[in-house]
């Protein structure tokens, strides 16, 4: 049985962001380079053996997604801590992985003011922040757990939260994968109406 402590690569999410964090996306191409970055990570997604399984590739792909919302894309500001804290981040299986909370992004969206925490593995270089979440469509239109965002480090702590990156845990294409789970202090009061969903059943 494959074991990954983490869920979807990095890298793709990264390709998807076409390297714009924390610069905020050109209004006049953010819509079609979203669109172009989907229809890439379900080629990939479609092409390798892993994470999504053969026998689940017809119903689980392509992905689907909320409706590209360039409102969804807003500055944060990471409020990083004096010292990283130690946390057990309990995962899918009800195991614990190891990780550090560096801090909280605090940012406003569509006029309320949100905070996430940031994690990094135990250990580990502070060279991209871990941000799992969940939010009021969790369980119905968006994976039960909550989704992820990843936000490589920057120097200036001013980072570009965009929810439109989102996307759902590997522990959601195959049971074969391990994958923390958001803790309660993000788990946002709102509908995060953007990013991957999940497909209707039946």
């Amino acid at each position: 049985m494959v074991i990954v402590k983490r869920a979807l690569a990095l890298a793709v999410a990264m390709v998807i962001a076409g390297g714009c964090n924390p610069k905020p996306p050109d209004p006049e191409d953010y819509v079609a380079r979203m669109t172009q970055g989907r229809q890439q990570r379900d080629i990939q997604l479609q092409e390798e053996a892993e994470p999504v399984p053969a026998n689940l590739k017809p119903t689980l792909l392509p992905l689907v997604y909320f409706p590209v919302d360039e409102s969804y894309s807003v500055p944060a500001a990471l409020k990083t801590l004096e010292k990283f804290e130690p946390v057990d981040l309990v995962t899918s299986t009800g195991s614990v992985d190891k990780y550090e909370r560096v801090g909280h992004l605090e940012f406003t969206l569509k006029g309320q003011p949100l905070r996430l925490t940031a994690y990094v593995p135990a250990g580990q270089p502070v060279t991209r922040l871990f941000v799992p979440f969940s939010d009021a469509t969790s369980g119905e239109e968006t994976y039960t757990t909550g989704r992820y965002l990843d936000l490589d480090r920057t120097g200036s702590g001013i980072y570009q939260i965009d929810f439109n990156l989102s996307y759902n845990p590997y522990c959601y294409f195959s049971t074969r994968y391990i994958c923390p789970l958001p803790t309660q202090e993000n788990r946002l009061p709102v509908r995060i109406e953007a990013g991957e969903r999940v497909k209707a059943k039946g």
